[in-house]
């Protein structure tokens, strides 16, 4: 295992790695083909592979394959619990108007992981029924009674991820994150004010689909196939994986440099931003000892501002 400083979630007294797990593929049939593509075993094998190579971050959700994706994930950390961070997430379904379904909700996802408190709590997108200031009071209530240590958001804009912070601080609870879609081939949060605004507020962005769901290992190039539901997503057709190919060729140039792969490239150069958390999925082992090949070393400041000129036309 490489050395590496643990950092910390937001402003909060929680240390986390600075590469996590996000385990949206873990009991996902639909779009990730868990059952048959990979399966229980698999899986158990990528989150001891994590472990051992020192990551402490897992993040889920309660609508991962309908609640599997939490279920798993509780069966695999009762050992660990006392090593491991737990994220989970709240679905602002419409039919969810009132504190209490926010309670309600944590307390189920609470039971599936087996688990009386998470580490992290956060509201997975700002489409809710609920007012903002009534969904903010409920996550500062799950703090205050202890269910969680720390709240944040997704897929939260700059105005809305303020507007949290604001009415989250005056009930004396700090936004920790706010975990939004960045990598090399979607590098928005760099332009529509996200990033800004999480260095201002010291907020920890948490980067999913750091690796455009595996574009930028550069599998598809070498002619792996796309399975489930992502094979008719707009990212695996209609060009997009010719027009990845030279951000993918110059991973791989890099990465010659440092005996490393384009995805381990890839995770390092968002790991270098200050204040980043990406988390890669894996599916089994060999995704999850590849991820971790991220951690204990760093790119150059040269080599981060080439990846940024070679990326620079995924900014929008």
């Amino acid at each position: 295992m490489e050395a590496y400083e643990l950092m910390r979630l937001g402003n909060t007294a929680i240390e986390v790695s600075p590469l996590g797990l996000g385990a949206w593929a873990w009991g996902d049939r639909s779009y990730w083909d868990y059952g048959r593509d990979f399966g229980l075993e698999d899986v158990k094998e990528a989150y001891q592979a994590s472990v051992d190579a020192g990551i402490n971050f897992f993040d889920t959700a309660e609508i991962y394959g309908s609640g599997k994706s939490e279920r798993i994930l509780g069966s695999l950390i009762q050992k660990d619990r006392e090593q491991v961070v737990i994220a989970t997430k709240f679905a602002p379904y419409p039919w969810r108007f009132s504190r209490r379904s926010l309670h309600n909700a944590l307390d189920a996802s609470l039971n599936r992981l087996g688990v009386d408190h998470v580490d992290l709590y956060q509201i997975h997108s700002p489409l809710s029924m609920m007012r903002f200031d009534t969904l903010m009071h409920a996550l500062a209530d799950v703090v205050v009674e202890g269910k969680t240590l720390s709240v944040g958001v997704s897929n939260y804009s700059a105005d809305q991820m303020r507007r949290a912070y604001d009415a989250l601080a005056k009930r004396g609870v700090t936004l920790a994150s706010n975990q939004v879609e960045y990598s090399l081939l979607k590098r928005s949060p760099e332009i529509n004010g996200v990033l800004d605004a999480c260095k201002e507020l010291n907020v920890t962005l948490i980067a999913y689909s750091p690796l455009a769901q595996g574009i930028l290992t550069g599998k598809y190039h070498r002619g792996s196939s796309v399975s489930g539901m992502r094979k008719y997503r707009g990212r695996f057709r209609s060009g997009q994986l010719k027009k990845a190919a030279g951000v993918v060729g110059f991973l791989e140039s890099i990465g010659g440099a440092h005996d490393k792969t384009p995805g381990q490239v890839a995770l390092n150069w968002l790991m270098c931003k200050p204040g980043v958390i990406p988390i890669p999925g894996a599916k089994n082992r060999q995704q999850a000892v590849e991820n971790a090949g991220a951690l204990g070393w760093e790119l150059s400041d040269v080599e981060v501002e080439a990846l940024d000129n070679a990326s620079v036309g995924w900014r929008g």
